[in-house]
């Protein structure tokens, strides 16, 4: 059976815009940071539709965004959903190009049009990372250095630099590439799910690739985010448990199996959950082609000696 409501069809008036690409949204609980967002999407010179997903515990957020003239589709799970919503919203959508936003993330006006160029320009490409701009000072999120130095080499069918990671909240798909990649999966649910969805589309030919020409603002509110590092570091071990070699599976299994025997914060309940999904890891293992493993092996020793973080590199 379904868990999907039907969704809130919301009119929008028909205006100029860039009608190749679709902007969305999950949500949960927030509705004042929601329409913050949906006001500066509003406001792009791209007017994209927006697909709002709303994992709320009740009818709050409907009653807050209602009649706002960015959603052009409201759905609404029966269930929390995650990050798996963000599957849920591509699926509704009608361009060939979606960009995701958190509901406390948006985007620079020009962005969306430069990356529905390069996407049209590069057939291949199927997601274009973002440069991330955090809080009202527009501090660089240190994750577009990262990015910026991977030690991916070039490929001339891609624009700006391979990668095997991206901000969930910062990127661009391809709307095929996403769906015949699977989207996110669904035994991460959230936290760090980014870089299995870098290696899946990889896998099946993609190019994923970070673009500092795009920019995507990000305004986390700090109280919400409390508590999250065991769900990346769970889902960190998932990940290699799913696509990498049994080697690099052992070594993440026991780095946190060590942390948590310490007492390290969070380190024991991403253990005792990672033990609890691995029987479905393992069902639904399927090792990255050499190509894509060569790629994630150079990331692995490229960050080493860096504190590691949920997204990928």
């Amino acid at each position: 059976m379904s868990t999907e409501r039907s969704p809130d069809r919301v009119h929008r008036p028909t205006a100029p815009g860039d009608p190749r690409i679709t902007v969305a949204v999950i949500t949960r609980d927030r509705s004042a940071s929601l329409v913050r967002t949906l006001d500066a999407l509003a406001a792009l010179p791209e007017r994209p539709p927006v697909i709002v997903v709303d994992n709320s515990r009740d009818d709050t957020t409907r009653r807050a965004v209602a009649g706002h003239p960015a959603i052009a589709r409201l759905l609404r799970p029966a269930a929390n959903t995650g990050a798996l919503g963000r599957n849920l919203a591509v699926r509704h959508a009608d361009t060939p190009y979606v960009a995701f936003s958190d509901d406390d993330s948006w985007w620079e006006p020009g962005s969306l049009t430069r990356a529905a160029d390069l996407l049209d320009e590069h057939p291949r490409l199927g997601l274009l990372a973002a440069r991330t701009l955090v809080g009202d000072e527009a501090a660089e999120d240190p994750l577009n250095a990262v990015l910026a130095a991977s030690p991916l080499p070039l490929e001339p069918d891609l624009p700006g630099r391979p990668v095997l990671g991206f901000l969930g909240c910062a990127c661009v798909v391809r709307r095929e590439a996403f769906l015949r990649a699977g989207g996110y999966h669904p035994l991460l649910f959230f936290g760090g799910e980014e870089t299995l969805l870098a290696y899946d589309l990889a896998a099946a030919g993609w190019g994923v690739a970070y673009e500092s020409s795009l920019c995507a603002r990000h305004h986390p509110e700090d109280h919400d985010r409390t508590g999250r590092s065991f769900l990346v570091r769970r889902n960190h071990v998932l990940t290699t448990c799913l696509r990498r070699p049994w080697p690099v599976v052992l070594r993440a299994g026991a780095d946190l199996a060590l942390d948590a025997a310490a007492g390290r914060p969070g380190a024991r309940r991403a253990l005792k959950e990672t033990v609890a999904r691995l029987p479905a890891a393992l069902a639904r293992r399927r090792p990255l082609p050499p190509r894509v493993e060569h790629a994630a092996g150079l990331l692995d020793r490229e960050t080493a000696d860096r504190p590691r973080r949920g997204t990928g590199q």
